[in-house]
């Protein structure tokens, strides 16, 4: 049966309140929860971006959930202290950490001011990133030169059992690349349904491991309300195309974005005012082959999503 986890948004929502969200969302009968590593929201609007990996500290000690965590080494975020961290929290929860790898976006990733590499490079870089962390996960001792530098590092508290490490991809092509390293995929639900094709990839190219569906939707009792939530919160992420991996700013995604009607959001936000409608996708994603869901509704106010899920979405079994 697909696990339903729910989604806690760094950029959305000031970090005390996700803390109180996670366990609302337990109490719901969600059976796990994911955030992102940001650093900046897409927009003003969005107005938040905690420090995920100390938040997960907080959230993995009051609830029972196991956590996944999306994040980019490479650039603002060293792969030695991302395997020093993964392991710390590993190390105190065992079993109850994944660690999602990606190459990362400029929006988060610029603030170094080293330069922003293309694609290639990005992934390259990410890929010795692996690498590395999977050696100091190990409890090796780790010396690296290429485009990530590493000189003589270790990491002295480890878990009995390494986190597992996720390929994050959007693409086809990024996905059977992963392949070769990933201990499983997350991908995000994507217009058209191309996130089956993501997934397909992945499993032709020998991926292994639990496949992982972010899926962004938006619920209001009105349905014109939803609509306008998902607009209001999601427009600048809905955009298409590459455009999204190389702006820096939240103010230049709002710009980006500015002609985006509401309409244009559909595609990458599932939005319904029917509960039945939300249950019925959902279930849908698991038919597909995804072995979690992560619910994201796109709106600020949680609470009632929590309750009208948690009463009339979720599994049975998961309440």
């Amino acid at each position: 049966m697909t696990d339903y986890g729910y989604h806690a948004s760094h950029e959305q929502l000031a970090p005390g309140t996700l803390l109180e969200l996670a366990g609302l969302a337990e109490s719901a009968g969600f059976t796990s929860a994911m955030c992102s590593d940001h650093l900046a929201p897409w927009s003003a609007r969005q107005g938040h971006s905690g420090f995920a990996w100390a938040w997960l500290g907080s959230a993995m000690a009051t609830t029972g959930l196991p956590f996944g965590l999306v994040t980019a080494p490479g650039q603002r975020m060293h792969p030695v202290v991302t395997a020093q961290a993964a392991a710390t929290l590993a190390q105190m929860h065992p079993g109850r950490l994944w660690v999602a790898l990606g190459s990362g976006q400029a929006l988060n990733e610029h603030v170094t001011g080293e330069r922003w590499p293309a694609k290639e490079e990005r992934i390259r870089r990410l890929e010795e990133c692996v690498a590395v962390i999977r050696a100091l996960l190990a409890g090796e001792t780790v010396s690296h030169d290429g485009l990530v530098r590493v000189d003589r590092a270790r990491v002295w508290s480890l878990p009995d059992t390494a986190p597992e490490l996720y390929a994050a991809a959007v693409s086809p092509g990024t996905a059977a690349r992963a392949a070769a390293w990933a201990d499983g995929l997350i991908t995000v639900n994507q217009p058209d349904g191309a996130q089956a094709d993501t997934l397909a990839a992945y499993r032709d190219a020998g991926g292994r491991g639990p496949a992982v569906l972010q899926a962004h939707l938006s619920w209001h009792p009105d349905r014109d309300r939803a609509l306008a939530i998902a607009h209001d919160q999601w427009r600048e992420p809905a955009l298409g195309g590459d455009v999204g991996w190389d702006i820096a700013l939240p103010e230049d995604f709002e710009q980006a974005a500015r002609f985006v009607a509401p309409d244009q959001v559909r595609p990458s936000v599932h939005v319904s005012a029917d509960l039945g409608e939300h249950a019925a996708w959902l279930a849908g994603q698991g038919e597909l082959g995804f072995d979690r869901v992560m619910v994201h509704h796109v709106g600020q106010d949680q609470r009632p999503f929590l309750d009208a899920f948690g009463a009339h979405v979720l599994p049975e079994p998961a309440r």
